[in-house]
């Protein structure tokens, strides 16, 4: 790990070490707003005692980062311009992770004092927009231009519909829960401190300690998106590429290079935009090939050039998909899946996040768990709805919650736990009339609407005054 770091200077180091800070404070913060949600309905049934609870979730967030895969910390890492990605500048580099995890910490600490359960993912994904569009609104730019909007529809709409999700289904369960099963018990609030049935009890438990590592494996990533920006833009000689990768992983990363050129040969285009792209690709696959085809392992690329290999490496990756996506690049099916499959060799390149870097973020993540949940678990299991939690309503609301979260983590969708298990409580009051209580579901919503556009100007404005001073 030494290698990786080495020629820090003092103030580099400096920079770098606050601006992790504030990542795995981010995570911290995250911890306690965001996880909280999963352990409401547990503690308002008399399932578990608070601390309980809280300890497990705790514990099942920290497994939840290491097993959850990357793909929604690359979706996170991708929403930003490809300019900001390739490129090397520690002050702009340190401009950008600056304005996002400040202006995510900061709004994710206003909504939690007040007691909201608002989304850290629509806080992250405003922050990560408000850079990107600052960044297009500077001389030389087209205002909107370098965005991934395609990225930014997707996961839109994942946050858009989770919680739309979160209702009806919750709602739809405990309808077809109060038809499938007739026990009086489970549709009525908890009498003093006695817990539920020990069948009912247990499947609460279970949802728990699913939506606690769902969440660890969704929102988690997130975390770990960010940390590696942080170290791509500061310390790019150590973590632009992974160190860790072996001599077959390159030679496999090479060979992908010689497929792509290749199969780009036999590509059928006239347009001469298609081709001055493809003539860019063949620039940066000369580059790639000229780097690896000297080493035998990451340490053997001179230190200076890794992060030429990342930018190479994305921006291939980048042209490709776009020409695939348009239908202007012309491939019989077979070279086609030759072409997909080498992009994803050169991706093991760049797509990773060393185990060091999973450990803080489960760590941040877990012990934020444990210590402000209470001002968010009041809020779900007293104030959204006008009767007390039961039973069944905390049991579908919590299936609903831990399978959503759930599929978008292995879809790379970022979605908010907040929304989707707040919601689905919601569905569950109204599925039982037991009426909402209109001032919670007003600000609930109000945070739901605000979100994005606050976190949004925040980070962009922090972004200009940053760059302005660092750059």
């Amino acid at each position: 790990m030494e290698a990786m770091f080495e020629g820090l200077t003092t103030t580099t180091g400096f920079l770098l070490v606050v601006s992790l800070l504030i990542a795995f404070g981010f995570e911290f913060v995250n911890g306690f707003h965001d996880t909280a949600n999963a352990v409401a309905t547990v503690i308002y049934t008399r399932s578990l005692r608070p601390w309980t609870a809280v300890i497990l979730s705790g514990v099942c967030n920290f497994l939840g980062v290491f097993v959850g895969g990357l793909a929604v910390a690359l979706s996170i890492i991708h929403l930003l311009p490809l300019e900001l990605l390739v490129s090397s500048g520690v002050g702009l580099g340190l401009a950008m992770i600056l304005s996002l995890l400040l202006a995510a910490t900061l709004w994710n600490l206003g909504t939690w004092y007040l007691g909201l359960p608002s989304s850290s993912s629509h806080t992250m994904i405003g922050s990560i927009l408000g850079v990107g569009i600052a960044n297009s609104m500077l001389p030389g730019h087209e205002f909107g231009a370098g965005v991934n909007w395609a990225k930014v529809t997707d996961v839109g709409m994942a946050l858009l519909l989770s919680p739309l999700i979160g209702f009806t289904l919750a709602a739809l369960l405990l309808l077809l829960a109060k038809r499938l099963i007739r026990d009086p018990q489970l549709y009525r609030a908890p009498l003093g401190s006695r817990p539920p049935p020990p069948w009912i009890r247990g499947i609460l438990i279970f949802t728990c300690t699913g939506v606690s590592f769902a969440h660890g494996s969704n929102d988690g990533q997130k975390g770990v998106g960010l940390v590696m920006l942080i170290l791509m833009g500061v310390v790019p000689a150590g973590f632009a590429i992974n160190m860790a990768v072996t001599e077959p992983q390159l030679q496999k990363a090479e060979a992908a290079v010689v497929t792509i050129h290749d199969s780009l040969g036999t590509a059928a285009t006239a347009a001469p935009d298609v081709r001055a792209k493809l003539a860019e690709v063949e620039d940066e696959l000369q580059s790639l090939k000229a780097t690896l085809g000297t080493a035998k392992s990451p340490t053997q690329i001179p230190a200076d050039q890794r992060f030429a290999v990342r930018r190479d490496v994305l921006l291939i990756d980048s042209t490709l998909k776009e020409l695939d996506k348009s239908k202007a690049l012309v491939l019989p099916d077979e070279q086609a899946k030759k072409v997909k499959a080498a992009r994803a060799d050169l991706r093991e390149l760049t797509d990773y996040a060393p185990n060091w870097v999973l450990f803080c973020v489960a760590l941040s993540l877990g012990i934020g768990t444990m210590v402000g949940w209470k001002r968010i678990v009041v809020t779900v299991g007293e104030k959204i709805g006008k009767e007390h939690l039961t039973y069944a309503q905390g049991a579908s609301a919590e299936l609903v919650a831990m399978s959503t979260i759930g599929i978008s983590a292995g879809l790379g969708l970022p979605v908010s736990t907040t929304h989707v298990l707040s919601s689905g409580v919601a569905g569950t009051m109204v599925a039982q009339r037991a009426g909402l209580q209109a001032s919670t579901v007003l600000k609930i919503a109000s945070a739901w609407v605000l979100t994005l556009p606050a976190s949004m100007l925040l980070a962009g404005t922090l972004f200009l005054v940053f760059r302005a001073m660092l750059c």
